[in-house]
């Protein structure tokens, strides 16, 4: 390896110069651009400095300027298209004992390409218990190294908690923002499967396109007789819904009399709606867990709700495994807020 960190070199492709901030194998390095730090392959960069010596030597000869005709430059915008806040992950590869290249770790770095500047709290979970935790910023298109994660360790469902705040506060704005993801091993081969068929270096996943405006503490509701808008606050709605159900039995005959001439179809919108129903309630009066009776069947109903519930920001986590009340038929469901 000709390269160490800290050398400045030339990208071969785009003629622009980085610095080496890391030196990842003997086949990828980690170049800085003017504080953009991404992954580029040895054989595309050089030392700049044949680069410089040429073009010293082939510039022509300036001729004398005189103060009437030096013209004033206007100062050029950079527009930057935003388009989100991701994670990247980049693999690091070894030889095994066969003389194979096989991933040995995921480095993993926030890429932040929003006009925000951001708080966040960031942890790294295996079977739910904490193995990393960190506090930091990260500001308008700029990236932050998080950690690496060894290729094996994929296989102790590692999960990601982030938590996200404006560095300076908008009224408009949420005064926080909560993500949690797992990082599933089966889709994590297939990216990588992805990345070797197209000689690429990484691979991204979004966290959030958009930070989310705030929430108003009030609901607008439109009573049936009067036809007349009013203002409650949220204790006025919690007051008037109904109470909390700790647990929903989704079986369709205890949801309606009539149901033996419905279709499958009509049957399980019935029931997801019935789900949908209560989990809001259950939000709306911050219960800490919730079980859902969905029963063992073919599993139609249950993989419905758990796809559901992976794009819920208010859980924690959702289980199902076997219960001495409900066997194998209920999933447990436990809150965030």
């Amino acid at each position: 390896m000709k390269f160490q960190v800290g050398d400045k070199v030339l990208i071969l492709h785009s003629e622009e110069e980085g610095e080496i901030v890391d030196i990842m194998d003997e086949k990828m390095l980690l170049v800085n651009v003017d504080g953009i730090t991404f992954p580029v392959y040895a054989d595309q960069v050089d030392f700049p400095y044949y680069k410089r010596f040429t073009e010293k030597k082939n510039t022509p000869p300036k001729e004398k300027q005189y103060i009437d005709d030096v013209k004033k430059e206007k100062p050029v915008k950079e527009n930057k298209e935003e388009d989100g806040v991701w994670l990247n992950f980049i693999p690091v590869y070894a030889t095994n004992e066969w003389g194979e290249d096989v991933v040995d770790k995921l480095k993993i770095y926030l890429i932040n390409r929003t006009n925000h500047h951001f708080h966040f709290s960031y942890q790294l979970l295996f079977f739910g218990q904490p193995d990393l935790q960190l506090q930091n910023e990260i500001r308008e298109f700029r990236d932050f190294y998080l950690q690496d994660i060894h290729f094996e360790d994929l296989n102790d469902n590692p999960a990601y908690q982030f938590v996200f705040s404006l560095a300076t506060p908008e009224k408009k704005k949420a005064e926080k923002l909560k993500i949690q993801k797992k990082l599933k091993a089966r889709q994590v081969f297939a990216q990588l499967q992805t990345l070797q068929e197209n000689n690429q270096a990484g691979f991204l996943t979004l966290l959030f396109e958009k930070y989310p405006d705030a929430i108003s503490d009030t609901v607008m509701v439109t009573p049936k007789i009067s036809g007349v808008n009013r203002i409650y606050s949220l204790d006025d709605v919690k007051k008037q819904a109904p109470a909390a159900q700790y647990e929903i039995d989704l079986h369709i005959e205890k949801l309606i009399p009539d149901w033996k001439d419905l279709s499958n179809a009509d049957i399980l919108r019935i029931q997801l709606s019935t789900f949908e129903k209560n989990y809001d309630l259950a939000i709306l009066h911050h219960q800490p867990y919730m079980f859902v009776i969905h029963g063992v069947g073919e599993g139609v109903l249950r993989d419905a709700i758990h796809e559901r519930l992976r794009k819920k920001e208010e859980v924690k986590t959702f289980v199902n495994e076997y219960h001495p009340r409900y066997g194998f038929g209920a999933t447990e469901i436990n809150f965030q807020y």
